[in-house]
């Protein structure tokens, strides 16, 4: 059973992992290749609950940190937040993103009472779009050669998700 919680500082040498994970962050725009230790604890001591962002630990039942999962640029005048989620390997396959994407999403719209929640990605990363379409995204446009990434100028996808897209996709059946 996988959950989510808030992050602690106990999280921060998991969370290196995946920075440093050179085959799982090939596809973000920030180069996470010169993180350390302290960069991730001021990360979880920068992150807590600021209004503006969101940001949670995706955890095994266990309470083993899988990864982080985030709701940024919180705007409270529009209802809109950009979605994040980052994750270790050996949490690839587990269910671990659909349920810290269902969680978070929840806390956007039930919680938060957001309108909208919208995320990028890198245009080939054919992974991330099957699973963001799956979890009731709606794929909106892509910017042409946008992001430097792997040494080459890549698209970026956008896709987003509205309170009634969310509603109808957790309906009750």
């Amino acid at each position: 059973m996988v959950k989510i919680r808030k992050l602690e500082e106990k999280d921060a040498p998991l969370m290196l992992e995946w920075m440093q994970d050179q085959e799982l962050v090939k596809f973000l725009s920030k180069d996470f290749s010169h993180m350390e230790l302290s960069d991730c604890l001021r990360f979880i001591r920068d992150g807590r609950e600021d209004g503006e962002n969101v940001h949670r630990a995706i955890c095994s039942e266990q309470d083993e940190y899988l990864g982080t999962v985030s709701l940024k640029q919180i705007d409270g005048r529009n209802k809109n937040a950009e979605y994040a989620i980052a994750l270790r390997r050996k949490a690839l396959g587990t269910g671990a993103s659909r349920t810290g994407t269902e969680e978070i999403l929840k806390l956007a719209f039930e919680e938060l009472g957001l309108h909208r929640v919208y995320l990028n990605v890198v245009g080939d990363n054919v992974r991330a779009d099957r699973f963001y379409e799956k979890m009731a995204f709606r794929y909106e446009g892509t910017f042409k050669e946008h992001m430097f990434v792997g040494g080459r100028y890549r698209d970026l996808k956008w896709y987003g998700i509205t309170r009634q897209e969310y509603e109808a996709a957790h309906e009750p059946r």
